[in-house]
């Protein structure tokens, strides 16, 4: 598993381990009751904390996507369905938000159809 961290962004570095994680789970990259890397194996991975690495984890665990079972490691929770409808609620919820930007600047949303059309 690769995780891609950019340490230039103002995004804390567990939240882009857990967006990542997340991100191969939609992807199906990552299946139900796969391994995960140990905290201690991916923070050396990365090249940072293992306090960092524990943090992304534990926070995966609390919304369910992760478990870990006592000796044997950590792995995908066996459902994971909604983190793919998260993930397209968290980017449409975005989307709103810079098209509410894009009006006040005085687009209408026709005009933001084209230009979206003309880039895919």
């Amino acid at each position: 598993m690769v995780v891609n961290l950019d340490f230039k962004k103002r995004e804390p570095i567990y939240e882009q381990i857990i967006s990542e994680i997340e991100r191969y789970i939609a992807l199906g990259i990552l299946k139900p009751k796969e391994q995960l890397p140990s905290v201690r194996m991916l923070a050396m991975d990365l090249g940072i904390n293992p306090n960092t690495v524990k943090k992304a984890y534990d926070i995966l665990e609390k919304k369910k996507v992760i478990e870990t079972i006592s000796t044997k490691g950590t792995f995908i929770a066996e459902k994971t369905d909604f983190v793919k409808e998260e993930k397209k609620n968290q980017f449409l919820e975005e989307m709103n938000s810079i098209l509410l930007e894009l009006e006040k600047l005085g687009f209408k949303k026709e005009e933001i159809l084209k230009e979206l059309k003309k880039e895919s």
